[in-house]
């Protein structure tokens, strides 16, 4: 019933301290971190994650700038969580992202983009296990403003 996703705060994201004011975009939102870490992944990591674009004539760059500092790895929960994440995310292209977008708001980059967002169940799936695949690393919990955030009765039956 509930959709898990993966977001990445790109290292754009981290050296301009906006940390902080994205998640807080998505909790208030009403998603819900089931997990957070913040580090420098290693290449092979970030090789498979964006093997999808291995041909095409960005991925070296993609890659070089990945790996160019931390990276937050961030697990969100919630009811359709995945099409919630994109719209907040906006367009990649942050240029042409509409305001109250993070991208819209904090972005003036097509590569730089902040924020990197699942963009669909099987990738999501794949993409947790990769970043999250250790036991434990994904909490199941409850917050006691759940019943004020969905409507129990319609949405979560």
């Amino acid at each position: 019933m509930l959709e898990r996703t993966l977001v990445l705060f790109k290292p754009d994201a981290i050296q301009r301290g906006l940390i902080g004011e994205i998640l807080t975009r998505f909790e208030k939102k009403g998603l819900r971190v089931i997990g957070l870490k913040m580090r420098c992944f290693e290449r092979a990591t970030l090789e498979e994650h964006y093997s999808v674009h291995k041909e095409r004539p960005f991925y070296p760059a993609l890659l070089k700038f990945m790996s160019s500092g931390p990276v937050v790895a961030l697990a969100l929960e919630g009811k359709d969580a995945i099409e919630v994440v994109r719209k907040l995310m906006g367009k990649t292209n942050s240029r042409q992202a509409e305001p109250g977008t993070i991208r819209g708001d904090f972005g003036m980059s097509f590569s730089n983009n902040l924020v990197h967002g699942s963009d669909g169940p099987e990738a999501a799936a794949k993409e947790l296990k990769l970043f999250f695949g250790g036991a434990g690393e994904l909490v199941d919990w409850k917050p006691a403003t759940l019943e004020w955030v969905y409507s129990i009765e319609e949405e979560l039956r």
